[in-house]
C-alpha cells in the first residue's frame, strides 16, 4: 500500500522551521533551494535561497517542507499537502482517482529529480502531491 505523508509550506522561513525540526528529531536533513533547482532562472536573486524542497529522514519518519513559489503566499489552510508515495503500479490509477471533480495543479510527468510527480487540489480544497521514485 501507499505511503502517506504530510508537506508542509512556509512563507519564506522553510529553512528555519526544518533546522528546528530537525535538532530534535535528529537522522539527516536535506535541502535544495530555488537557486539550486533548474528553475533558478526563473526565480529573482532575492528568492534564490528559498527552500523548494527539505526533508527530514529517520528511519521511517519522513518530513517534508518547502517555501511557497515566489509570490505565492501561504494562505490560511493551504501550508498542508497530503504527499503520497506510491509506486509506479499504483501513481496513475491514484492520481486519476483521487484528483476527480478537483483541479489538477501538476500533471503527472517525469521530474529532474527522478521521480514521476503530481499536484493537484480535490474536489473539497485538500492539495495533495503524487510521487513514484523512478528506482521503485
Amino acid at each position: 500500500m501507499a505511503l502517506l505523508q504530510s508537506y508542509l509550506t512556509y512563507n519564506g522561513n522553510c529553512r528555519e522551521a526544518v533546522t528546528f525540526y530537525h535538532k530534535t528529531i535528529g537522522g539527516e536533513m536535506k535541502l535544495m533551494t530555488f537557486g539550486e533547482s533548474p528553475m533558478a532562472d526563473q526565480v529573482s536573486e532575492s528568492d534564490r535561497e528559498r527552500i523548494m524542497h527539505a526533508n527530514i529522514t529517520n528511519g521511517e519518519f519522513v518530513l517534508m517542507a518547502a517555501d511557497t513559489m515566489p509570490g505565492q503566499p501561504v494562505v490560511n489552510g493551504s501550508s498542508i499537502s497530503l504527499s503520497i508515495a506510491c509506486t509506479r503500479e499504483e501513481i496513475d490509477r491514484l492520481f486519476a482517482g483521487l484528483s476527480e471533480g478537483g483541479n489538477v495543479v501538476m500533471p503527472l510527468g517525469d521530474q529532474f529529480w527522478g521521480a514521476r510527480f503530481g499536484m493537484f487540489i480535490d474536489k473539497f480544497g485538500i492539495p495533495w502531491m503524487l510521487n513514484s521514485e523512478h528506482k521503485q
